[in-house]
């Protein structure tokens, strides 16, 4: 047994949280908050080990140039990445981690990837943001492409000097046995890459190559057989029929569903409205 295996075996079991919502709804901007109010020692974050602002493990998907690429650093596809957050993780004393996800699923999958229990607690965006404060960051990322990393510039900066658009300085609040004690935290704006569309208006070829490259990432042997879409001001509705050589249960149908709607918001900035799937099983 490898000392990874063996370590994650026998360690004393993590509580793990999980703040899940929406693509572009202020979560990254907000995870600090949450790490400060649970006492939580570690935050992972689009591909990212983070801890008290500083980047332990790990590569941003937000320095991805593609969105193929996006996708796969975010839910730690590749070995080599996943190794070296997990050789981290093992050298860390901590009793509780930040999962940060579009979704339940994708924070289950980050989870299980990275040998950790399923999440204890579930926060969702909307417990913790005002809907004008949702809206406002919803604005921010599909009209401007910004993007927030709960991390100081200086670490980005030092890492991937080319995405680094601004900083935020943004105040938590911690109660003490003697008041309140007010503490700064810095995080740093970026625009990636792959939020700068070449092109004006998404056409049916770069939304079916988006899905591809989700079908390719997710592993499974899936073809796209029927593809359409409606778009009413830059709302996407999607309907599309795969071949799959074996039937899907529910639960893997509902997973896809989630990861290739979560990675297009997240990694196309492209609004999905709804996303409808349908499946036929090949005459083998």
């Amino acid at each position: 047994m490898s000392f990874l295996k063996y370590f994650f075996k026998y360690r004393k079991t993590p509580k793990v949280y999980a703040l899940v919502g929406r693509s572009g709804t202020g979560k990254s901007y907000r995870a600090q908050f949450i790490a400060q109010k649970y006492r939580i020692s570690l935050i992972i974050d689009d591909g990212l080990l983070i801890k008290n602002d500083k980047i332990l493990a790990g590569k941003s998907a937000k320095q991805e140039n593609n969105f193929l690429s996006a996708v796969k650093c975010a839910v730690f596809s590749n070995q080599d990445h996943r190794n070296q957050i997990l050789k981290v993780l093992s050298t860390e004393k901590f009793r509780k981690i930040l999962i940060i996800g579009t979704s339940e699923k994708m924070a289950q999958k980050i989870t299980e990837v990275l040998n950790l229990p399923y999440p204890e607690v579930i926060l969702h965006i909307e417990d913790i943001a005002t809907k004008d404060e949702i809206d406002t960051a919803l604005q921010i990322r599909y009209n401007e492409g910004k993007h927030i990393i709960p991390v100081s510039p200086i670490q980005i900066t030092r890492f991937y000097p080319a995405i680094v658009y601004d900083s935020i300085i943004s105040t938590i609040s911690r109660k003490l046995s003697f008041g309140k004690r007010k503490i700064k935290k810095e995080k740093t704006l970026v625009k990636p890459e792959f939020s700068k569309p070449t092109e004006t208006a998404i056409t049916e070829n770069t939304l079916k190559q988006m899905i591809n490259q989700c079908l390719y990432a997710y592993g499974k042997d899936l073809k796209i057989e029927e593809f359409n879409y409606t778009e009413v001001f830059q709302r996407y509705v999607i309907n599309i029929t795969l071949r799959t050589p074996i039937r899907l249960t529910h639960n893997e149908e509902n997973e896809l569903k989630d990861f290739i709607s979560d990675s297009i918001e997240k990694y196309g900035d492209i609004r999905i409205n709804n996303l409808n799937l349908s499946f036929n099983v090949w005459d083998l």
